[in-house]
């Protein structure tokens, strides 16, 4: 997400910043790479295609995700996220977001002409659509697997009830099932132990993400509201491994993360425990708060597979640490205390 134009954002990276941190994520060993149609209106995927050719990046070896949901601007111009969909078709956005059918095919389209690649190895609905019939979406999905233009297919952050319906749609069709769900989740936001965790559990499979309040939890609290560090995690576990198994480690992926409306997450009374506690945990290990933040997500057991996203190669660096970093129960119960629940966020 902070790969692109900074007309997009403000904080974005131009497309030479970007492209040297795919390469030092790439030498790092990571090497799955995680992004969107609609973020930069397409520049995040245009450079990260740009990147793979520069670097050579092998095909075989790296993974490639992305998004559909959101509507991709036809011009270079700030977000459209939380434009109305009247607005939208005012500006002649028609059939040009959601999880439609023509949608689908069309966004998948545009994404393999800005990657420069044949497949995406896994595509994630961004965000559920209450106007599109379950079954077109699952049958279009589906469709593009076994046209070879998407290897998988992932859900992003919405309610368990909603992924459970479009899961069971699949199973029940013998169509393809989503391999991952990519949703909200850090220690200033848990709210998805309550349905979704669990339920992903039972029928394997999750992935989470981390935002822009991750400043506030990689850095003493008390320092400044817009820290220099804005590091982001997703987790993701494979649903189909056998019940009972714990998946092992998947591979890094290099991810963006935005900056955007991080005073709402921090807008509680035991947020400052939470990064003091979090602090503290870093002083006992001799580490930074980014490795101990890493090092919780790792910690539980419906998690794997850390996707980082910073606009510093030194805090990538970082973060990377965090994996040689075990926490004890005491060190998570710690971190854990001071969360009470809140409103749900990043999704409606």
């Amino acid at each position: 997400m902070s790969f692109g134009s900074t007309k997009w954002q403000p904080w974005v990276l131009g497309e030479e910043e970007a492209m040297e941190q795919i390469k030092a994520a790439y030498d790092l060993g990571i090497n799955a790479f995680d992004n969107a149609n609609s973020y930069s209106h397409g520049r995040s995927e245009i450079i990260l295609g740009k990147a793979i050719k520069k670097y050579q990046l092998p095909r075989d070896e790296i993974v490639v995700m992305t998004k559909a949901y959101n509507t991709v601007s036809r011009e270079d111009e700030g977000t459209l996220a939380l434009t109305s969909k009247e607005e939208l078709y005012k500006k002649r956005y028609v059939n040009q977001n959601g999880l439609s059918r023509k949608y689908l095919f069309e966004a998948v389209r545009h994404s393999l002409d800005r990657l420069q690649l044949d497949y995406i190895d896994l595509l994630q609905c961004h965000r559920f659509d209450p106007e599109t019939p379950v079954s077109e979406t699952m049958h279009a999905l589906h469709d593009l697997v076994q046209a070879g233009l998407v290897r998988s297919i992932g859900m992003s952050s919405c309610y368990a009830w909603q992924f459970y319906k479009m899961q069971s749609y699949a199973r029940e069709h013998g169509l393809t099932q989503f391999i991952s769900m990519q949703n909200h989740y850090s220690p200033m936001y848990r709210e998805e132990e309550r349905e979704m965790m669990p339920m992903l559990k039972v029928i394997r499979g999750a992935m989470s993400w981390i935002e822009k309040h991750y400043d506030h939890l990689t850095h003493q609290f008390s320092r400044t509201l817009a820290s220099a560090l804005y590091l982001g995690v997703r987790l993701q576990v494979d649903m189909r491994l056998d019940d009972g198994v714990r998946p092992s480690r998947l591979p890094f992926a290099a991810v963006a993360i935005s900056k955007q409306r991080t005073p709402s997450i921090i807008d509680v009374p035991w947020a400052q425990k939470v990064s003091e506690a979090i602090e503290e945990v870093a002083k006992r290990h001799s580490a930074t708060m980014a490795q101990v933040c890493i090092a919780w997500h790792l910690s539980k057991d419906f998690m794997t597979a850390p996707i980082i996203g910073t606009t510093s190669i030194e805090k990538l660096k970082d973060a990377v640490g965090g994996l040689k970093l075990k926490l004890s129960e005491d060190d998570i119960k710690a971190i854990d205390a001071p969360y009470e629940p809140r409103r749900i966020m990043g999704h409606k």
